[in-house]
């Protein structure tokens, strides 16, 4: 029925030795997926992907014993944990299966398709659309092996039905967004009767896997192999007929075998262990355990940072506010206290840092380096220019001038000019330290008062109104200066005598 990886795998099933290795594994990371840590962290896994009519239900099916929902179009509409745990012999079988806060308890296995679909139903509606939110069954049987696996929706092409038109969109993005991350493995489920290399499943899978490296493929249906390519008529393995028939887990493993078995091309396969469902099983569990052994040490950070953010944010919180009358006042008195401590902070540039952040006075030091810098920039380039400018206004503004005159009136817009030149870096360096302090205030009002709403508020509005009453103070000043600039006029001593030294004017004092 299948074909998996290039590693050889033993026909029975993993010894008492591996399975010790196994069952903590899996164990640890289904227990922190039920712990609701996949929403924050990726956890190691197995992702199911295949185009629709691939024969991902007849695999899922035969890993886990149990019925899944079959059908045309889209059957799987939820993203689907399987648990799978191996239990002795003698113990009955026993599934649960849980979405959001409910959870139903199984009892014979004829119960899960049902279960599944109702599930379905509650998460993604009446009709075929689909739904991100996850179902989890679990499944303990002596006859599984332990393994977990998310199956996903199979890939449409076009909508069909009751189907949003965008269906194949939801549905990529839905499962791009468990391959991509680098804590998965892509089970892709390719049947064998069809060109390999237009399977839209594996194209996704080697868009974010380019070296294949979290990639295992699974050939199926290869009794529907074209007759010209082999050599004798296939008998039917796991068709219809199987399925109507209700094929226990058993009798299908067996006659999977037998085809293997008296296969002439595929009996290889079998001799190489990369055919039959239990040598499948066989080698998910192995490529799940070594996937969660290799990722293990960096969630394992990732969780010490998350916890140590936490640990940072409920610090912040504080204790939370006293129920004595009295000791709320202190309470409020003493958040109050700290909070202008804080501000003094800044304002004595000895602000706190519990973070590698740099403090306002330097940021705004820096800031006011690259105006500098700018205004130097400027000083040389119009140097390199104000021959050329004033040979310009000579050659097209002259007057009435005699030759040897420059007209004031092209000295003074020459002036005007390069003074305009300077206004807007000034007023962007105005409005780059507003938000400075005004990013620097805004995290200390937050770090003290982010768990009281109205004290908060109460912190942020005037602040915020006291910054932009200063904001537009200062931005009319520098429209003032510069307007004054632009008004060409110096009884500077010194700019006259550097003139009457060089012998370009003479001096003249005024009593």
């Amino acid at each position: 029925m299948s074909q998996c990886g290039s590693s050889k795998g033993k026909s029975s099933g993993l010894n008492q030795h591996y399975e010790e290795k196994v069952r903590p594994c899996i164990d640890l990371v289904d227990s922190l997926r039920s712990l609701g840590v996949e929403k924050d962290l990726n956890l190691p896994a197995i992702a199911v992907i295949g185009d629709q009519s691939s024969g991902k239900s007849s695999v899922l099916e035969a890993l886990s014993g149990v019925a899944l929902p079959r059908g045309t179009g889209i059957v799987t509409r939820c993203p689907l944990v399987l648990k799978l745990k191996k239990i002795t012999k003698g113990n009955n079988w026993h599934g649960v299966l849980s979405y959001k806060k409910q959870e139903k308890t199984l009892k014979d296995q004829a119960e899960v398709e049902k279960a599944v679909l109702n599930a379905q139903t509650v998460l993604a509606g009446e009709g075929e659309g689909i739904s991100s939110d996850m179902i989890t069954l679990e499944i303990q049987s002596s006859d599984v092996p332990d393994l977990t696996l998310i199956d996903l929706p199979g890939i449409a092409r076009v909508a069909t039905g009751n189907q949003p038109v965008d269906i194949e969109e939801q549905i990529k993005s839905l499962i791009e967004k468990f391959i991509k991350r680098q804590e998965t493995i892509s089970l892709v489920v390719v049947p064998a009767n069809i060109d390999i290399a237009t399977t839209e499943a594996l194209r996704m899978a080697s868009k974010v896997d380019s070296t294949g490296q979290r990639t295992l493929g699974i050939l199926t249906k290869p009794d529907l192999v074209d007759k010209g390519m082999e050599e004798t008529v296939i008998k039917t393995v796991n068709n219809q007929q199987d399925i109507n028939e209700k094929l226990n887990l058993v009798q299908a493993l067996k006659k999977e075998r037998q085809f293997f078995d008296g296969h002439s091309h595929f009996r290889s396969l079998l001799e190489d262990g990369k055919a039959t469902i239990p040598l499948l099983a066989e080698r998910l569990t192995k490529e799940l355990v070594e996937h969660i052994a290799k990722t293990l040490p960096q969630l394992q950070k990732q969780l010490e940072m998350k916890l140590e953010k936490t640990s940072e944010d409920l610090k912040t919180l504080g204790d939370g506010v006293p129920l004595d009358e009295n000791e709320k006042s202190n309470f409020l008195i003493m958040k109050i206290r700290q909070f202008n401590d804080a501000l003094e902070g800044v304002k004595r540039a000895e602000e706190d840092l519990k973070t590698s952040d740099t403090r306002v006075f330097s940021k705004i030091r820096w800031e006011f380096g690259k105006w500098k810098l700018a205004l130097d920039s400027k000083a040389i380039k119009t140097e390199e220019i104000l021959r050329d400018e004033v040979e310009e206004y000579v050659r097209t503004r002259r007057g009435k001038e005699l030759p040897g005159f420059v007209n004031y009136r092209t000295f003074e817009n020459i002036v005007k000019k390069h003074t305009e030149e300077l206004e807007e870096p000034a007023l962007k360096l105005l409005k780059d330290v507003t938000e400075i302090v005004h990013t620097c205030v805004d995290r200390i009002v937050n770090s003290h008062f982010n768990a009281f709403s109205h004290l908060l508020r109460a912190a942020k509005d005037p602040i915020e109104d006291f910054l932009e009453e200063q904001f537009q103070k200062a931005e009319e000043k520098i429209h003032s200066q510069f307007k004054m600039e632009k008004i060409v006029y110096s009884q500077d001593e010194l700019y006259s005598s550097q003139l009457w030294a060089k012998g370009i004017i003479c001096q003249c004092r005024c009593t």
